[in-house]
C-alpha cells in the first residue's frame, strides 16, 4: 500500500510548502472570498464538487449530462453502491432481494416525503423508470437494456429482467427517483431544467446565482438526525488556488505535491487518494505482433510498474497487478492460482524470452524479427492528460531500453476516444474497473459482445479481445446468484488476465479526496473506506449522512 492510499495527517509548514502555495497564488488570478467553509465550528460545508464553465446554469435535471451535481443529492436512488468494494447502502429502499437471476424486488422505505410535503410512494418509482423507457435519452446507464418491466404492489417494486443477470442490482437500483406529481406534467423531460427541484434527499436548493449556489438542510428528511451540515456552499471556481486558499471542507481534485500544498495550507487539511480503477495499456489485438500472446507477455514483463506509477501520480498511487482487480478493496476475490497476488515485477530476461517465443530477438540493442526489422510501437494517449503522459513517457523509455522503437501519439481527447473506439491505434492508454462490480469490470474489458470491426465504434473492450471460453465464464458469472461460484469464476478470469494479457495493467487510477477536519469529522479513509471520496456523485449521500460536527 502506498502513502497515497492512507489518509495523511502530516502537517507541513516548511518554506518549500509555503513557497509552493505562493506559487499557486502567482499562477492564477484572485479567488473569490470564502463564504463559510473551513472555519472551526461552522455549520456550513464548502464543496469543490460542481464546476462552472466558467459559471453555473440552473439545471437540476438529474438525468442529463449538463446537470448540477447536487441534483443527485436532491433526488435519491433506491441505493448507493461503494465503487471501491461493491457494497451498497440503502436509501429509498429498506432492502432488496434477488430471488432468482431474472428478478429484483425492492422494498421501499416507509414514512418518506418529498420536500414539498407530498408522500413518496411506489408509484413514483415505477413512474421514474418508465420515464427513462419513454425518453431513452434520459436512460444514460442503459437500464432498459436490462429491464423488461417494473411493477409495484404495496411497498414492493419488482424489476423483471430481460435475461438472467445477477450483477444488475448495482446498476438498476442506482437511478435517481423523481416525483411523479412534478415530472408527469413536463412535455419534454429531456430539455426540462428542473429549476426548482423537489426531492427526498437531505438538502434542498437554496440561493442560486451564476457564481455560486447553496443547498439548505431538508428539515423533513427521513433521516434528518444524521445530517450534520446545515448548509452546503458550492462556488463555480474550483482551481487548485481556490481549493488551497479558500477554506474548502471537501474537494475532489488531483493536487500536485499534495503534502506541500493542500496539507500545508491548514492544520485541519487531510487527503485520501484510494485506487479507483486501473490504468493500463491496451494492445490492438487485430494487429501483429500484438495478436501474439507471447509478445504481450513480453510487454508486461518488460515494465517496472512502480516507477511508472511514481512518475504518473507523484507517488500517490501504486502499481497495479495483472489480475484485473482493484486492491485492496477487492482482495476477497483474489485467487491463489496465480503468483504474488497477480503482481508482475520487471524481469528483462523473461521478457526477452517471451519476445523470442513471438519471433523477436535482441540484436545490437534492437528487438528484431526474423527479417531483421525492428519492433515498432506507437502509444496513443489524450493530449492534456498530464498524468497519463508522464506514464507514457516512462513506458516509452522502458520499452526502448529493451529494443522497441516507441513513438507517442497525443490527439485531443475527442480524437483519442474516436481512435480507440474505432480500433485506430497500435497501443493505447486506457482505464478500466472501479465501478464496484467485479463481474462488470471483467465483462466490459473482455466480452466479445463489444467487438466491432475496425472502423466501427466499440463501446468497450477497445483492444477487441475475443475468447469463447471467456465469454462462457462471463455468462455463467452473470447468471449465477451463488456467491461461492462467482468467486471461482472470478478466479478463472484472473488467470485469463494474467496468462493471456489482453491488457497490460500498469498502475491504479486515484480518486482525489481532499478534506478538512476543522468543522466536520468522519470522512472516509483507508481505515474506514465506507465510500469513495467523490462529492459530485450520489456517493456524497453516504458521506453527508455519516460525517459529524467536529465540536460534537
Amino acid at each position: 500500500m502506498t502513502d497515497g492510499t492512507r489518509r495523511t495527517r502530516k502537517r507541513l509548514t516548511s518554506a518549500l510548502g509555503l513557497g509552493l502555495v505562493a506559487a499557486l497564488a502567482l499562477s492564477a488570478c484572485a479567488a473569490p472570498e470564502s463564504t463559510g467553509g473551513g472555519t472551526a465550528g461552522s455549520s456550513s460545508l464548502m464543496l469543490a464538487a460542481d464546476n462552472g464553465s466558467p459559471t453555473f446554469t440552473r439545471n437540476f435535471n438529474p438525468f442529463v449530462i449538463e446537470k448540477r451535481t447536487m441534483s443527485l443529492i436532491i433526488n435519491e436512488p433506491l441505493m448507493v453502491v461503494n465503487a471501491l468494494d461493491g457494497k451498497s447502502t440503502n436509501f429509498l429502499q429498506s432492502d432488496y432481494t434477488q430471488p432468482d437471476a431474472k428478478t429484483i424486488v425492492s422494498t421501499l422505505r416507509e414514512g418518506v416525503t418529498w420536500s414539498d410535503g407530498e408522500d413518496f410512494t411506489a408509484d413514483d418509482v415505477v413512474f421514474t423508470y418508465n420515464l427513462l423507457k419513454e425518453f431513452p435519452a434520459l436512460d444514460t446507464t442503459g437500464i432498459w437494456s436490462r429491464v423488461e418491466s417494473v411493477t409495484a404492489e404495496g411497498q414492493d417494486v419488482t424489476f423483471t429482467l430481460k435475461s438472467e443477470d445477477s450483477s444488475a442490482p448495482i446498476i438498476v437500483l442506482a437511478v435517481p427517483i423523481v416525483p411523479e406529481h412534478v415530472w408527469a406534467d413536463q412535455a419534454d423531460p429531456v430539455t426540462f431544467t428542473n429549476e426548482n427541484p423537489v426531492g427526498t434527499g437531505p438538502y434542498v436548493l437554496g440561493d442560486f446565482n451564476a457564481n455560486q449556489y447553496k443547498m439548505e438542510k431538508n428539515e423533513t428528511y427521513w433521516q434528518a438526525d444524521k445530517v450534520a451540515a446545515e448548509e452546503l456552499v458550492l462556488p463555480a471556481a474550483n482551481s487548485q488556488l481556490d481549493v488551497v486558499n479558500n477554506g474548502y471542507d471537501w474537494a475532489y481534485a488531483f493536487m500536485s505535491d499534495v503534502e506541500n500544498t493542500w496539507n500545508a495550507a491548514d492544520e485541519g487539511n487531510e487527503y485520501w487518494f484510494p485506487a479507483g480503477g486501473t490504468v493500463g495499456i491496451a494492445p490492438n489485438l487485430t494487429k501483429a505482433p500484438y495478436d501474439d500472446v507471447n509478445f504481450r507477455r513480453g510487454m508486461s514483463l518488460a515494465l517496472e510498474r512502480g516507477i511508472i506509477a511514481e512518475n504518473a501520480s507523484e507517488g500517490t498511487v501504486g502499481a497495479a497487478g495483472q489480475q484485473g482487480l482493484l486492491l485492496p478493496t477487492q482482495e476477497e476475490w483474489l485467487t491463489d492460482a496465480i503468483p504474488d497476488e497477480g503482481m508482475v515485477t520487471q524481469d528483462t530476461a523473461a521478457a526477452e524470452a517471451a519476445f523470442a517465443e513471438a519471433g523477436y530477438t535482441l540484436e545490437g540493442g534492437k528487438l528484431v524479427d526474423a527479417e531483421g526489422n525492428q519492433a515498432t510501437m506507437t502509444i496513443t494517449t489524450p493530449n492534456g492528460w498530464t498524468d497519463w503522459l508522464r506514464a507514457v513517457q516512462e513506458i516509452q523509455k522502458q520499452y526502448m531500453a529493451i529494443g522497441i522503437d516507441v513513438k507517442v501519439n497525443q490527439p485531443q481527447p475527442a480524437a483519442y476516444f474516436k481512435a480507440v473506439q474505432d480500433g485506430d491505434f497500435d497501443v493505447a492508454m486506457t482505464s478500466f474497473g472501479g465501478n464496484g462490480s467485479v463481474y462488470q469490470g471483467y465483462y466490459n474489458l473482455l466480452s466479445s459482445d463489444f467487438n466491432r470491426p475496425l472502423g466501427e465504434t466499440a463501446p468497450s473492450n477497445y483492444q477487441r479481445y475475443s475468447n469463447p471460453d471467456v465469454d462462457a465464464l462471463l455468462t455463467e458469472f452473470r447468471t449465477t446468484v451463488d456467491e461461492d461460484r462467482q468467486k471461482e469464476l472470478a478466479g478463472e478470469l484472473q488467470e485469463v488476465m494474467y496468462n493471456d494479457v489482453p491488457v497490460v495493467s500498469v498502475y491504479y487510477a486515484g480518486l482525489w479526496g481532499l478534506f478538512s477536519d476543522k468543522s466536520f469529522t468522519g470522512w472516509p479513509d483507508a481505515e474506514n473506506p465506507y465510500m469513495t471520496p467523490t462529492p459530485y456523485a450520489a456517493s456524497a449521500l453516504v458521506v453527508l449522512t455519516t460525517i459529524t460536527k467536529a465540536d460534537g
